[in-house]
């Protein structure tokens, strides 16, 4: 019998790192929340209202683990036309309501709700809250505030905007155009700097620090009036004691108006399915892979938006930007989101007269992005990849969307499927007869008890999928699961999607999820998400080399190496790897292996982070299979970071008698004496006479890289070499 795990001692030991977690959250909530307020059209305080009212109150009641709520940007539309009509004390009391609804749906077990729309319809949902978003602060950030009717207008105007900011005459103006503009590079371009020190600081974060910097240079170091015209700076940042005097009160004599309720429907929707899907999404980031209770959240989400609408705040949502930082910052338990909201307070205490020092079109610049990125390219190529007709859907809801309403685009797009789904089955008949029978069957197989058998018949898309969901949210994630849809007409894009996820959940937790039954399906696109139906298609497939795998080819024929340029999703050799643990593996391709397979190099493709917070990063590694066990560890070079993470409780182990290796690497794993018994001075002497590279031991392998990029043909051969011989001299 295992010992029971003292919760209190792992909390405790747990608290500084989610505290360090909290404070680099809140770097990036407070000039997100700021910016949020002021794009709903809203007193700039009300995003951190809701941030801390969140922060505190879902921290203490919530149902995940890892997340940070705060103000959400799908709702920035809705709350806009919200205010705009209904007043911003009306507009409180929608707020309240809402957080009833939530409330509501958390009781009667609606958590489940996110997985009645079709992926494609809620992509398009968002693409459209992402190009409001974008068209509406573009103009502010070029400094240019124009009123139009709806949307779409406001994007037209765009090419407008920028001829007028070239033609500014007036100073102040290109100033704040300037700053905006600057403020889009950094959003843009930070990611792409590969740099730990620098990234210490989000970008948003960094926003604020220069223009609070350049307002000081102007007044303290030129003796002149920050240049930037006043209007376009912002402004009524009040006190903690003047928030709490000035307490709005509400305003219930809009509550029967029809565009009041609408608001308020508008409000919940967005604000639970976007919450259910950031939930969803940082579960699978998770190091420790916990399931979410998602209805007590919604009820704690619910709460703290009744609260903070109480309080002058705004809705308060799940929200994955600002999760992910979370997770990839070693957060372990709701602590962090309380500690967030503890740091956006201390902020607003010792600096909220700093605040009022940063440009709009700053902020702007911030909201921009995130548009942009909730409305990607990207995603309608990605789109268009799964399948025409899934482009067909994502812009039924796009344009309804943007042209009459939130509610009115998703539900367009759930009609648009269905009329799809009809059409592409040449049936109705398929889901009318079948759409009300138990379509799930799961047991247990007989040879083992930690092996499920689902068999899933009819047919399974987006109106049904709850009831699969439901039998495999009740198998543990280090069981065994089959699902078999070999008696199963037709499969949906939603379905596929959420098999992958399950896949990937479950390998990352030990256990074992394989989808049978699809041979006889056939699709229009080679996507693993596309839609199945049992109709034969033909497929014809193209293959072409690059410059660098036409490199990698030669080099192994020269090196007398296996190559293979075929992406490959099956990566389970990784799993192990603490480097993995909150990052998603997408594939791995240019795979370069030794003839016994033992040694092998591979470009990879992973991500961190989810939605609009996810990067995608490309690299090469090496992987050694070692064929017997040797101790867990990590090893890097040693810097700045890796010495303040010790504050956070990351253990540096030295090497008895190598005061230089001691100095130059950082080295982390649980078994101190037993990795300080396998550093031997062969080894240790090793290390310190090659060049610097990421090692990592998972127990029986050993994985290696360089920089976080793809590697020249000359690094290949450099990090194959190092591999190699580090293997004889471990061997």
């Amino acid at each position: 019998m295992s010992p029971k795990k003292n919760n209190i001692k792992d909390f405790l030991k747990a608290l500084p790192k989610n505290m360090f977690s909290g404070f680099v959250v809140s770097l990036i909530a407070l000039p997100l929340g700021l910016g949020l307020a002021m794009a709903s059209d809203a007193p700039p305080i009300a995003g951190i209202i809701a941030a801390v009212i969140g922060g505190i109150i879902v921290s203490i009641l919530g149902g995940s683990h890892v997340t940070i709520v705060g103000p959400g940007n799908g709702l920035v539309g809705v709350l806009l036309v919200a205010i705009t009509t209904l007043g911003i004390e009306s507009a409180y009391v929608a707020i309240m309501c809402s957080g009833v609804l939530l409330l509501l749906l958390g009781f009667f077990r609606m958590g489940t709700l996110a997985d009645f729309f079709p992926s494609s319809a809620i992509q398009g949902m968002l693409a459209a809250i992402g190009l409001i978003i974008l068209g509406k602060q573009f103009h502010i950030m070029f400094a240019h505030k124009i009123k139009r009717n709806d949307t779409i207008d406001y994007l037209f105007e765009i090419p407008y905007t920028i001829n007028d900011a070239v033609h500014y005459e007036n100073k102040g103006l290109i100033y704040a155009a300037l700053a905006g503009i600057l403020s889009l590079a950094i959003m843009l371009f930070y990611s792409k700097i590969r740099n730990k020190y620098l990234q210490l600081i989000p970008a948003p974060m960094w926003i604020v620090i220069l223009s609070i910097g350049f307002s000081y240079y102007f007044e303290i170091g030129l003796h002149e009036p920050n240049p930037i015209a006043k209007e376009y700076m912002i402004s009524g940042i009040p006190s903690i004691q003047t928030i709490i005097a000035d307490i709005p009160r509400p305003n219930f004599n809009g509550i029967w108006n029809l565009l009041f309720w609408d608001s308020v429907l508008s409000l919940t929707l967005i604000s639970s399915i976007e919450s259910l899907l950031s939930i969803k999404a940082v579960d699978k980031l998770d190091p420790e892979k916990r399931r979410s209770n998602v209805n007590k959240d919604l009820k704690a989400l619910g709460v703290a938006t009744i609260g903070s609408g109480l309080l002058g705040g705004l809705n308060v949502v799940t929200v994955i930007a600002r999760s992910s930082v979370n997770v990839n910052n070693g957060a372990s338990n709701r602590s962090s989101n309380f500690f967030h909201a503890l740091f956006l307070v201390l902020f607003i205490v010792l600096f909220s007269t700093q605040l009022t020092r940063i440009p709009l079109p700053a902020l702007m610049a911030i909201l921009v992005y995130t548009g942009y990125k909730l409305a990607s390219p990207n995603i309608i190529t990605k789109i268009f990849s799964i399948g025409k007709e899934q482009l067909i859907i994502f812009f039924v809801t796009l344009i309804t969307t943007l042209k009459i309403g939130l509610i009115t685009g998703i539900i367009s797009g759930v009609i648009t499927t269905l009329i799809i789904h009809f059409i592409i089955n040449k049936s109705v008949g398929l889901f009318v007869r079948n759409l009300l029978k138990p379509n799930v069957l799961m047991y247990t197989e007989a040879e083992s008890e930690n092996s499920f058998y689902v068999s899933v018949k009819h047919f399974c898309s987006f109106l049904n999928y709850y009831k699969l969901k439901q039998h495999l949210d009740a198998v543990p994630e280090d069981q065994n699961v089959i699902v078999d849809f070999s008696m199963c007409e037709f499969v949906d894009h939603t379905v596929m999607e959420n098999m992958y996820s399950y896949q990937e959940l479950f390998k990352k937790r030990g256990g074992y999820f394989d989808v049978i039954g699809l041979d006889m399906h056939d699709t229009d696109s080679k996507h693993p998400f596309a839609l199945r139906r049992m109709l034969p298609v033909p497929k014809i497939i193209k293959k072409n080399l690059t410059r660098r795998q036409t490199s990698m080819e030669s080099l192994a024929k020269d090196y007398l190496y296996n190559y293979s340029s075929k992406k490959i999703k099956e990566a389970t050799f990784l799993n192990n790897f603490l480097f993995f643990n909150t990052k998603h593996i997408n594939h791995i391709y240019n795979k370069l292996s030794h003839k016994d397979k033992a040694i092998k190099l591979f470009d990879i493709e992973f991500s961190e982070g989810e939605f609009i917070a996810k990067e995608v990063i490309r690299t090469t590694m090496l992987h050694i299979d070692l064929k017997y066990n040797i101790p867990k560890f990590t090893l890097d070079k040693e810097g700045f970071l890796e010495k303040v993470s010790a504050f956070a409780g990351f253990k540096d182990i030295n090497i008895e008698n190598h005061h230089d290796f001691s100095h130059r690497f950082h080295l982390l794993g649980d078994n101190e004496r037993e990795i300080s018994r396998f550093f031997n001075d062969e080894l240790t002497h090793f290390f310190e006479s090659n060049p610097y590279y990421h090692v990592e031991s998972n127990g029986n392998a050993l994985l290696i890289f360089g920089k976080e990029r793809l590697a020249s043909i000359m690094e290949i051969k450099a990090l194959f070499d190092f591999g190699k011989r580090l293997k004889n001299v471990i061997n």
